[in-house]
């Protein structure tokens, strides 16, 4: 008899247990409702803060719906008072939607005939920056865009990339880095100057702590290293002068470019005609530029051939199809498709000189250059975006720093910030 009235009291244990679990799902908030964080240009006042919510809500393991082309390109997440509280902390707007109209909302980007779609964000990625030691956050706007947003990164140079350190990390960003070992091709205006002397003087000594003759040779091999790590299934996204001297660095392995006052002796007689462009990532067909007077590397920049009036100086993001090409459509979210255009050492790239397999994200079709583009190596990502700064047009050498706090809804630094979540989405093969 005890024994009938001992399973009769753990099965009715049990039936409690069931009971009580369903009444406090039913109950629980996150299920009741949910967080919309709009990104559109009328509902948000503070665009960049707002991707610090969602990656602040990824890195507590719970989900985020991207929801693409809905307002702006605007957040789902669970209705939490945690996650109102965040919101409200950094001046994010939000909006609560019980669950039949966020429904509403799923159907309607699920329909064929809209260009949305929902794409689920799982894991914050890891973010690494590759930026020499002891530079302030300003001296990137990268850098500057995460620190603003309260995203967290790590700084990584030549000896941890060296070390394949890379692998720890999901993302890579590279600094305003010469990659071809020419010290930015600054010679010309700022060799006597003694923050170029004091730079030039380290980066010799760090080559030579490294086990390198030469910093061009050292660049290389972090070039490489850098290659190796988005071919194995790493994201790199890189700004101005460290998109184009990468290439070039890859372009002439084995080959040296540079003159006597870079690197101690003369450049290779007739290297131009020992450029492989099949070692590139983005650009073919490029020609050199020979002096080391000229404050260029290459072709692939239009800086110099650019023609337009700062107040007229914008470029157009590309419209994707959601539903079929899910990662360029993440890349372009944006509460416009017109972006303010910036100088930078590298501004915008030769159209010409772009590999037919790289996909223009935004352009100047008037000038015949691309700003923003994106391409698949290997089973990895790399983003090139043209330009410095979205927010300081031409940015010289010791400028003030850019103050995003004026800058909030800034379409040039969502961009960026764009490709900061894009490793975070849950991946589908990509359609062709």
């Amino acid at each position: 008899m005890m024994m009938f009235h001992s399973k009769i009291n753990r099965k009715l244990k049990k039936q409690y247990i069931v009971l009580t679990i369903l009444f406090l799902i039913a109950c629980s908030p996150s299920y009741a409702s949910f967080v919309l964080i709009p990104m559109d240009a009328d509902s948000q006042q503070n665009h960049l803060k707002a991707y610090g919510i969602a990656y602040w809500t990824l890195s507590k393991d719970i989900k985020v719906r991207w929801l693409l082309n809905y307002k702006g390109g605007s957040f789902l997440l669970p209705d939490t008072e945690d996650i109102k509280k965040e919101c409200t902390i950094r001046g994010v707007s939000y909006e609560v939607l019980s669950v039949a109209k966020t429904d509403e909302i799923l159907d309607e980007i699920s329909s064929p005939s809209k260009n949305m779609e929902a794409v689920v964000l799982e894991k914050a990625p890891k973010i690494a920056v590759y930026s020499p030691k002891g530079n302030q956050p300003w001296d990137d706007a990268v850098t500057m865009v995460l620190t603003f947003a309260e995203i967290p990164y790590e700084t990584v140079y030549d000896k941890e990339v060296l070390e394949d350190n890379l692998i720890l990390y999901d993302w890579l960003h590279l600094h305003h880095e010469d990659f071809t070992g020419q010290y930015g091709k600054f010679y010309n205006r700022y060799r006597s100057d003694s923050w170029y002397v004091k730079n030039k003087k380290e980066s010799e000594d760090k080559a030579r702590e490294l086990g390198f003759n030469k910093v061009s040779d050292e660049k290389l091999a972090v070039a490489l290293k850098i290659r190796d790590y988005v071919v194995g299934g790493g994201f790199m996204f890189a700004m101005c002068s460290a998109t184009d001297s990468f290439d070039i660095a890859l372009a002439a392995e084995g080959v040296d470019i540079c003159e006597s006052m870079f690197d101690g002796d003369p450049s290779e007689p007739g290297y131009q005609s020992k450029i492989d462009y099949n070692k590139t990532f983005a650009f073919k067909n490029f020609i050199l530029e020979r002096s080391p007077n000229v404050y260029e590397f290459s072709s692939i920049d239009m800086t110099r051939n650019r023609r337009i009036p700062k107040t007229t100086d914008y470029f157009t993001l590309m419209d994707f199809s959601a539903k079929w090409d899910p990662i360029p459509t993440m890349l372009c979210q944006n509460h416009t498709a017109l972006v303010k255009g910036f100088m930078g050492q590298t501004t915008a790239y030769k159209r010409d000189e772009i590999k037919s397999n790289v996909l223009i994200l935004g352009e100047n079709r008037t000038n015949s250059e691309a700003r923003y583009i994106h391409g698949i190596k290997g089973k990895g990502f790399f983003t090139f975006y043209g330009g410095h700064d979205p927010e300081d047009y031409q940015h010289h050498v010791g400028d003030p720093k850019t103050e995003l706090e004026l800058h909030p809804t800034s379409p040039g630094y969502r961009l960026i910030l764009n490709n900061v979540l894009f490793p975070a989405a849950k991946k589908k093969k990509q359609k062709t």
